[in-house]
């Protein structure tokens, strides 16, 4: 395992109010030695204050990639973990600190993976933390709990390296599952939403929480490539069977 694993590590920040901030966070992953940043819609770019805090990390604010949605960011990673500060209505699946930079560690073997930070004032939106298969909460403490951007990527950066160092000393036994990238899986709950309205189990007009609750589901679950092709020859099935049935009330 060499250096060359940490660069399979993305650290995206959202629509970032403060270029200060992005350059504080630069310093930071470099520092683990993580490289890989990417920008959702920043609100102001990089600039020269920017640079002055990255210190010695301005190459990973020049070589950042910027692209405008999160969706974009992530489309070819296979594990996303997105940061979240507070409960949700609907609680996803969480994992701690260092059980985060471990499984970002195990699964950088296979394909990219991304730790999501949102917002410096609101985090990240709930549509945003559902494009993510794991939440992570810093346990900070809870009567002072204020922890600025670079000092969160710095916390769970730091989990990341130990995580890596850790491995370079053991062998490690990796997953023989092999995960779908985000791309494939909306494609998957696209297939399966579309499904569902052919069956009238969704109605267009009251879907209601029904497409939330299933990514939770499967969320949770994680099913690997040859898990989602066989859902997807499912749903296909159902599809056909739907369309026979109508077919069949037309002839009636």
């Amino acid at each position: 395992m060499s250096d060359s694993l940490l660069n399979k590590v993305r650290i995206v920040l959202v629509n970032t109010s403060d270029c200060r901030n992005i350059g504080s966070a630069a310093r930071a992953m470099k520092t683990m030695g993580l490289t890989e940043l990417t920008l959702v819609d920043p609100i102001e770019m990089p600039n020269g204050q920017a640079q002055a805090l990255a210190a010695g990390a301005t190459d990973v604010l020049q070589n950042a990639k910027v692209v405008a949605t999160l969706e974009e960011a992530i489309s070819d990673c296979g594990l996303v973990v997105g940061t979240s500060a507070r409960s949700r209505t609907l609680p996803w699946p969480m994992l701690e600190p260092r059980a985060c930079g471990e499984k970002l560690i195990a699964e950088a073997q296979e394909y990219p993976v991304a730790l999501v930070f949102g917002r410096e004032s609101s985090g990240l939106s709930n549509d945003e933390l559902q494009l993510c298969h794991f939440h992570v909460q810093i346990p900070a403490n809870p009567e002072y709990s204020s922890l600025n951007l670079a000092m969160a990527v710095q916390t769970l950066s730091y989990e990341v390296r130990t995580s890596f160092l850790a491995h370079q000393q053991q062998a490690f036994v990796k997953d023989s599952e092999e995960y779908p990238v985000v791309d494939e899986t909306e494609r998957f709950y696209q297939h399966f939403e579309a499904a569902l309205k052919a069956t009238g189990f969704i109605v267009p007009s009251h879907p209601g929480l029904v497409m939330t609750k299933l990514r939770r589901l499967f969320n949770r679950a994680r099913p690997d490539v040859k898990e989602l092709k066989m859902m997807r020859g499912i749903l296909a099935s159902v599809e056909r069977a739907a369309k026979a049935s109508r077919a069949d009330e037309q002839i009636d």
